[in-house]
């Protein structure tokens, strides 16, 4: 493909999602669009039509309209977790990638691991293929947290404009990457220069789960 006609296409594609975030408030695609968060009460959050704490993964399905691709996840450090991927979904217009964490008790994750079918090493831990019976299981679970990703980058200004300004920014001293925080939404915004962002939402009682470690590891920006 000729370069111009490529990256036409890219900006073509930016300018799409970028319209859609400034103006895509119809009224049947809003529950649908990344900035509508909804409290049902002060200590839980419902995006995307996810309820975190209360919807499982079937209801996802149904939601997003595409099949559930669920993984147990060992870190390096030897935890686990397991984690639900749609690779694209079409929500309100706007494709993005979307994970699932699920809230899976401590005590059930070692069996799940033991009975895993296939086992695949990646950069950052292993990835266990869950049996079918445990997937079921998992499919019944509630989501504990949300990430998105859109399929393209977008300017600060956008979610500034959307969002808000963050109650705090926190620079990761390793990647550079700066984290917009809204504890009252239980929201972190992670933009990393040319890397699209990550949107991750939790409960807003669970909000120090996701502040704790960049503290930790990061510089509070002025």
């Amino acid at each position: 493909m000729d370069r111009k006609v490529y990256w036409l296409m890219a900006f073509i594609a930016v300018l799409i999602l970028g319209v859609a975030f400034f103006q895509g408030d119809k009224p049947a695609e809003k529950s649908d669009l990344p900035w509508h968060i909804e409290h049902p009460t002060p200590d839980t959050s419902r995006i995307f039509g996810v309820t975190l704490g209360q919807s499982n993964t079937t209801q996802a399905e149904q939601h997003f309209k595409e099949a559930a691709k669920p993984i147990l996840f060992k870190s390096t450090r030897g935890q686990l977790v397991v984690e639900v991927f749609f690779e694209e979904v079409n929500l309100a217009g706007l494709k993005a990638r979307v994970v699932l964490t699920i809230a899976v008790p401590d005590q059930e994750l070692p069996g799940m691991f033991e009975r895993g079918l296939r086992m695949n090493a990646t950069s950052s831990g292993k990835e266990i293929t869950l049996t079918p019976e445990d997937i079921a299981r998992v499919f019944t679970m509630p989501v504990s947290s949300l990430t998105y990703m859109p399929s393209v980058r977008l300017d600060d200004a956008v979610f500034a404009k959307r969002f808000g300004e963050p109650a705090l920014r926190i620079r990761e001293k390793k990647s550079g990457a700066v984290h917009w925080l809204y504890p009252q939404h239980g929201l972190d915004i992670t933009l990393g220069g040319a890397e699209k962002p990550l949107l991750q939402y939790v409960p807003p009682w669970d909000f120090d789960r996701l502040i704790q470690p960049l503290l930790a590891n990061g510089e509070i920006l002025k």
